[in-house]
């Protein structure tokens, strides 16, 4: 069956990416207790190309699966996941990349910040999947909570789009989502 990317999210109401992130079917990779551990020889790259053995990965669905088998360790490290082993991955910044938000509102007023990444997931910002600013004042770097210890760093349009909508809240460089509120500016 061929791959169907979700619609744009300038075209979905909070009520939509809602019901477009639950029927993102994952594993179930907390319930895994792999014994073997080996190498993927895979990579992802900071623009968040995914490499094996070198060779570029260029099939979206193909890639969309593998990043269903993600996860981090406490100790930073990214490992492709299965029942019965987990493999380590190269990642050189984050598993993700961020390529677009938008801010919905809901009845409440709430509301939130949705993100498309590149592997055509959405993430709503919010208590479980926070923002998270690193770097400087002169680079900094925005990075979004994930799943499974994994992150998507904002890539620049993305980032500029969130300033916007910083800007649009207050002077203070924060964004309100999902109830919570996020600094822009890096600690």
């Amino acid at each position: 069956m061929p791959y169907e990317p979700p619609p744009e999210l300038a075209a979905l109401s909070l009520a939509d990416i809602a019901a477009e992130v639950a029927a993102r079917r994952l594993p179930p990779l907390d319930q895994w207790a792999p014994v073997e551990t080996g190498e993927s020889h895979m990579e992802i790259r900071a623009d968040g190309r995914w490499f094996h053995e070198g060779g570029e990965i260029t099939r979206p669905a193909m890639i969309r699966a593998f990043a269903g088998l993600l996860v981090r360790d406490g100790d930073g490290r990214h490992w492709l996941m299965t029942p019965h082993q987990r493999l380590a991955i190269a990642v050189a910044d984050a598993a993700f990349i961020a390529t677009d938000v938008v801010r919905r509102a809901d009845g409440s007023g709430a509301g939130g910040l949705a993100f498309r990444l590149n592997t055509d997931d959405i993430v709503l910002a919010g208590p479980d999947h926070p923002l998270r600013a690193a770097g400087d004042a002169a680079v900094p770097a925005l990075y979004l909570a994930v799943r499974h210890g994994c992150e998507a760093r904002l890539n620049r349009s993305t980032y500029a789009q969130l300033a916007d909508l910083a800007l649009d809240e207050g002077d203070d460089w924060c964004v309100t989502s999902q109830g919570r509120r996020f600094s822009l500016v890096p600690a």
